[in-house]
């Protein structure tokens, strides 16, 4: 088939690539448009188009899906199917009828569980053993289609989301290349998604990823490895915002009040609501990461200090 990738992140170029490979035919791959990057703010190329650029690929930018010049130059490629991985807009009715069989978007989730833009990172925060990808028809709905394969993968307790989107990413592609054969060949079954077991994910945002040292234990942990890396997990001391990297519970630990620090040599725990925490690295403003016990050497931690 004639294909065209759809997708904007790094987390999208497994499947761009694992398409490029395939059987299938590449004619091009549509991206958000160059967006400002770095101190200097210029502007960068996503790494989808980035890949694409490298390879020779014609790489469409439309602001909008909707765009009559965006429309026209999908309608002359003649794509067979548009599939898509996080590419970052909604796309209108009027694109999803241009290829004879649609796009169909891989989906880190099992749907209809965690619908939305942060799929795996509601996943880790809520505590699931379970998790996957989906493929499914794109549609109108946010993304409500009907679901022609999936793939599961176990959470491990120390997974954080980047590490368990780069595992689904990896798989993925492999789910997604898997029914594009399957459409070319016209086996290809999409079944309806059930009316139970809908949730949603919205965009974590800086404010989510605040520390509640007054969540228990293994809620803390949940939350910091859902906002890692991003948008990144952080507290504040002394008034002052600091980065914090995955933690451990320590179940043998004195109780600390919650947010409450204890330093040794040996390591730096915070209260929760039930046992503390032990902390991994630490990161204060302009700082480098640095294990928390160099970076409460270095603040001078007092005995009763707290995050906030």
């Amino acid at each position: 088939m004639r294909v065209i990738f759809a997708g904007t992140p790094a987390v999208a170029v497994p499947a761009l690539a694992a398409v490029a490979a395939s059987r299938h035919e590449l004619v091009a791959v549509v991206t958000r448009p160059d967006a400002p990057a770095g101190r200097g703010r210029g502007l960068v190329r996503s790494p989808v188009g980035a890949w694409a650029d490298e390879r020779g690929i014609e790489v469409l930018t439309p602001a909008r899906p909707r765009e009559p010049e965006f429309l026209d130059r999908l309608r002359t490629l003649a794509p067979d199917c548009v599939p898509v991985v996080a590419y970052g807009a909604l796309v209108p009715p009027v694109a999803l009828e241009i290829p004879r069989h649609g796009w169909v978007n891989l989906h880190f989730s099992l749907l209809p569980a965690w619908r939305g833009a942060a799929p795996v990172q509601h996943a880790v925060l809520h505590g699931d053993e379970l998790t996957g990808a989906s493929v499914f028809q794109l549609e109108e709905g946010l993304d409500t289609g009907p679901v022609y394969g999936t793939l599961t993968d176990e959470i491990r307790p120390a997974d954080t989301s980047g590490d368990l989107l780069e595992r689904l990413a990896q798989t993925g592609a492999g789910l997604l290349v898997a029914v594009l054969d399957a459409l070319e060949e016209g086996t290809a079954r999409a079944q309806p998604q059930p009316a139970d077991g809908v949730s949603l994910a919205p965009k974590l945002t800086v404010e989510d990823a605040r520390v509640r040292w007054a969540d228990p234990a293994f809620a803390v942990d949940r939350r910091i490895r859902a906002c890692t890396p991003a948008p990144g997990p952080w507290t504040t001391f002394r008034g002052e915002r600091v980065k914090l990297g995955v933690v451990t519970p320590a179940p043998d630990a004195p109780t600390l009040k919650p947010g409450e620090l204890l330093v040794s040599k040996a390591r730096v725990l915070a209260g929760t609501a039930t046992v503390p925490v032990r902390l991994g690295e630490v990161r204060a403003a302009g700082k480098r990461a640095m294990p928390a016990t160099d970076w409460a050497r270095g603040v001078r931690v007092s005995a009763g200090e707290e995050f906030a």
